[in-house]
């Protein structure tokens, strides 16, 4: 019987150490009596007779005899944590504090694990959240404004449905892309390429697009392609897309804005009357997306031009709003 109660014991013991889980067992006036599997800093400070400030320094060890007197006298257990700089980084230690035995024989033990990684790990996921709280705020603001807007300047549901479906979904189109890349923004042709996809004519060939393929901020990609639907929304029903043969491009290149480095987005469209001046309407949301929304949303400026046979946009984005990673390809998007 012994025989088999001292394998078990070892058993334990390696299930112990194997767990990361320390134990310590002090007597009623907290004097360290065992310790075992403890950490390889704290086990030189584990001498017979020692106290919690040995093991855990002054200011811990102070509030460790307060917590652990007063689970001697009510019985209740407890559990605390400490935080100790540990060859100059912190490390987090969870304390299980329970009385064992009972009156004068009662001691104190202390199971003791490591929780560092799971900490951080809690820490991290608290910033995720608070981050995805304040851009789930920030889309449902942008969703509220095109609503409101789209039904400002809409005389019919019918109607109002149509714009507010495309504006939606080209919004949803752009979260997709910053979705897909846990929230680091969205290259601009691919951007591009998913708001042209529903508009762009099969026998037209390749998309349009050529430059520089910079890497947008979530903040940019989101209202960058909101212009881009506009743009595109507006010649598939009035202008070049609308056509045989649309003649249309879209450009990025590098520029300096206001002594900074910035990028300038531009879209050109050739109408297919010559003579004809297109007009959008002064009060429509697409013209007030393109000249304020969009720049003022990216820190930047814009220019819609309006001349006979010809559309041209260009929007001006600073150098915080983008990256250029030299990585991908710098040509023109292909469908």
């Amino acid at each position: 019987m012994l025989s088999a109660l001292d394998g078990r014991a070892v058993l334990l013991e390696r299930a112990v150490a194997s767990a990361g889980i320390s134990v310590i067992y002090q007597d009623p006036d907290l004097s360290l009596i065992y310790a075992e599997n403890l950490p390889p800093h704290f086990q030189p400070l584990a001498a017979p007779g020692g106290s919690d400030a040995d093991l855990f320094g002054a200011t811990h060890g102070g509030n460790l005899q307060k917590l652990k007197q007063q689970v001697l006298e009510t019985g209740k257990p407890t559990t605390t944590e400490i935080e100790i700089s540990i060859d100059g980084e912190m490390r987090t230690f969870e304390l299980k504090i329970e009385r064992v035995g009972a009156d004068h024989t009662a001691g104190i033990l202390s199971v003791i694990s490591e929780v560092t990684e799971t900490r951080h790990r809690e820490k991290v996921l608290k910033s995720l959240l608070r981050e995805l709280s304040h851009r789930s705020k920030n889309l449902l603001a942008i969703i509220q404004g095109i609503a409101t807007q789209t039904a400002r300047n809409t005389l019919t549901l019918e109607g109002f449905l149509v714009k507010f479906r495309g504006r939606l979904q080209s919004l949803s189109n752009s979260q997709d892309l910053i979705t897909d890349s846990s929230w680091r923004g969205a290259f601009l042709f691919d951007l591009a390429e998913k708001q042209f996809a529903p508009y762009w004519p099969e026998t037209a060939g390749p998309l349009p697009i050529s430059g520089t393929n910079v890497h947008l901020t979530p903040n940019a990609a989101v209202h960058v392609g909101l212009a881009l639907h506009e743009l595109i929304v507006n010649s598939a029903s009035y202008g070049a897309i609308a056509g045989s043969t649309p003649a249309v491009s879209l450009n990025c290149r590098e520029v300096v804005s206001a002594g900074r480095k910035a990028i300038e987005v531009s879209w050109a469209e050739t109408l297919c009357d010559p003579t004809e001046v297109h007009e959008f309407s002064e009060n429509s949301f697409g013209r007030t997306v393109l000249e304020r929304v969009v720049p003022t949303s990216v820190s930047g400026n814009a220019e819609l031009t309006l001349i006979p046979g010809r559309i041209e946009y260009h929007l001006t984005i600073p150098d915080a709003e983008f990256e250029i990673l030299r990585s991908p390809p710098q040509r023109a998007a292909m469908r």
